[in-house]
C-alpha cells in the first residue's frame, strides 16, 4: 500500500493531510487550527479553499475526495499509484478545469433535462447489472450518496456537452480526406469486416487410431444436425461438454487477419446465424458457427421512397381542423388531383413543398415513429389515413421501396468516425490547454 492511500484512508481529517499538501509544494495550508475545545473532546477542522478558478473555489474536501476516488480506481484495476506530488498535482488540475468547464456550462445556459440524467444514470446502473433501485441501495450500502452520484454524472454530462460545443467546430473533414485515408493500409485494416465467431473442438491427435477419429467425427456430424436443425449453438454444445471431451468458446468481435488462420476461409462464406461443415485439423474436428458479422458485403436496408403533405395546428386552424384538412386532401388526390400540385399548394414543410413532398428515398430510423409506422404499413401507391406527429398531421404516398447494399456507405461512416474522433482528441487537448491557460487561477 502507498502513502498516499494509507494518508488518504487514516489521516484525511487530520493535519497530515495538510502537511503531505504542503510539503508537495501545492497547497500552503488546507486546514485552519482547531477549535478549542473541552478536555477529551474531538479536534474538529475546517474546511478550506484550497484554489480560487475565476468566480469559482475549490475546497480541500473536494480534493480530498477526487484524490480518494482516483486512488482507490487506480488500485481497484491493479494499476501502480503515482507519487504524492504527481497525484495531487494532477488531480488539482482536473479539478480546476473541470471548475472552468462547468463555469462555462453555466455562462452558455447549458441544462440537462432530468429524463436525460434518467436515462444517463440507469445506462450506469445496468452497466453494473443492477436496476436503478439496486443501483440506489448498493451505493447506500457503500456509504455513498445516490444525490451525490447523480449530481456527479449531471455535471460530467454538461463538461461533455461544453466540449462538443466548442472543439467540434475547429475539426474539419473533408471527403477526399477520409477516401485518402481509406486508401491507406491503416485504413483499409479498419474497415475490414469483423466476425463473432463461436467454436467448439473435439480434440482428437493426429495419429489417433481410425475408429478413434470416426468416433469423434460422428460426435461432431450429430451436434452439427441438431443445430442446423433450429437447437442453439450454446445450448447444444454446452449440453454434449458434460459427456464429449470439448475445448472452445466465443472469440469475440475481430476483423478477418485477427481470426485463427483455420477459420479464415470459413468466416467470410457464412451468414450470421450459420454453422460451418464440420472439418478436421491436427487437433481435431471442429464446429464453426457465426454468431454475428458487421462491415461485411451485402449489407443491405429496406428503403422507402415516399412524399407527404403537412399541415399544421396554428392560432387560426385548431388541430381538429388540420387533420379535417389532410383528411380533405385525401380525398381530392384519390378523386383525381395530382399529389404534387396539392403538396406545392397546402404542405408546411418547407423543405420538401416545393419538390411536391418528396422525402426521396429515406432509411429506417431516420423518421420520427409515428410517421415511419404508419409509412411502413402503407402499401405501395397507396396514401395513408392522416397520422399526427410533433410537427402536425400528414398523409403520405408511399411510392416504391428498395433493397439496398449500404456496405460502402457503412464503411465511409466508420472512417469518417475514426478520422473525427482522432481530430477531436488532438483538438480537445489544445482547447484544454488554452482555457487553462486564459482563466484566473490562485492556488493557496
Amino acid at each position: 500500500m502507498t502513502a498516499i492511500s494509507n494518508t488518504l484512508r487514516a489521516l484525511a481529517a487530520t493535519r497530515a493531510f495538510a502537511s503531505t499538501l504542503a510539503s508537495a509544494g501545492l497547497l500552503a495550508a488546507v486546514f485552519s487550527a482547531p477549535f478549542s475545545t473541552p478536555a477529551g473532546a474531538e479536534t474538529e477542522m475546517l474546511d478550506q479553499v484550497v484554489a480560487i478558478v475565476d468566480d469559482d473555489v475549490i475546497m480541500a474536501s473536494e480534493l480530498r475526495e477526487r484524490l480518494a476516488t482516483v486512488t482507490n480506481n487506480l488500485e481497484a484495476r491493479g494499476m501502480d499509484v503515482p507519487p504524492e506530488d504527481v497525484l495531487i498535482s494532477e488531480t488539482l488540475d482536473r479539478l480546476i478545469l473541470d471548475s472552468i468547464q462547468l463555469q462555462m456550462g453555466e455562462r452558455f445556459g447549458v441544462r440537462i433535462p432530468d429524463a436525460q440524467l434518467d436515462a444517463a444514470m440507469q445506462r450506469v446502473a445496468a452497466q453494473n447489472g443492477l436496476s436503478l433501485d439496486q443501483f440506489r441501495v448498493a451505493l447506500e450500502q457503500q456509504g455513498q450518496s445516490y444525490r451525490a452520484m447523480r449530481e456527479k454524472i449531471r455535471q460530467e454530462m454538461v463538461i461533455q456537452r461544453v466540449q462538443m460545443g466548442n472543439v467540434n467546430q475547429l475539426i474539419e473533414l473533408s471527403e477526399q480526406e477520409v477516401k485518402n485515408f481509406m486508401a491507406t493500409e491503416e485504413g483499409q485494416k479498419l474497415i475490414q469486416p469483423e466476425y463473432r465467431i463461436v467454436h467448439a473442438l473435439i480434440p482428437v491427435s493426429e495419429d489417433a487410431p481410425d475408429a478413434e477419429a470416426s468416433a469423434a467425427r460422428e460426435q461432431a456430424e450429430a451436434l452439427a444436425r441438431r443445430i442446423q436443425g433450429g437447437e442453439g449453438f450454446q445450448t447444444v454444445i454446452s449440453e454434449a461438454s458434460e459427456r464429449v471431451p470439448m475445448t472452445g468458446g466465443d472469440l469475440g468481435w475481430r476483423k478477418l487477419d485477427d481470426l485463427p488462420s483455420l477459420f479464415q476461409d470459413v468466416a467470410p462464406g457464412l451468414s450470421p446465424g450459420e454453422l460451418a461443415d464440420v472439418f478436421r485439423s491436427p487437433s481435431g474436428f471442429h464446429l464453426v458457427y457465426l454468431a454475428d458479422a458487421r462491415g461485411a458485403g451485402g449489407q443491405t436496408v429496406a428503403q422507402t421512397h415516399a412524399r407527404h403533405i403537412l399541415i399544421k395546428p396554428s392560432e387560426i386552424l385548431t388541430d381538429d381542423e388540420a387533420r379535417e384538412l389532410a383528411a380533405e386532401l385525401k380525398a381530392r388526390i384519390q378523386a383525381g388531383e395530382e399529389f404534387g400540385a396539392l403538396a406545392r399548394e397546402y404542405s408546411e414543410d418547407i423543405g420538401t413543398a416545393a419538390e411536391g413532398g418528396d422525402l426521396g428515398w429515406s432509411n429506417p430510423g431516420q423518421m420520427v415513429p409515428a410517421f415511419e409506422n404508419t409509412m411502413a404499413s402503407t402499401p405501395i401507391g397507396e396514401i395513408s389515413d392522416p397520422v399526427r406527429t410533433e410537427f402536425g398531421w400528414h398523409i403520405i404516398e408511399v411510392l416504391d421501396r428498395r433493397e439496398k447494399d449500404m456496405t460502402k456507405e457503412v464503411q465511409v461512416a466508420r472512417a469518417t468516425e475514426f478520422l473525427h474522433q482522432r481530430k477531436y482528441d488532438e483538438e480537445l487537448d489544445a482547447w484544454l490547454r488554452k482555457i487553462r491557460d486564459e482563466a484566473f487561477v490562485d492556488i493557496k
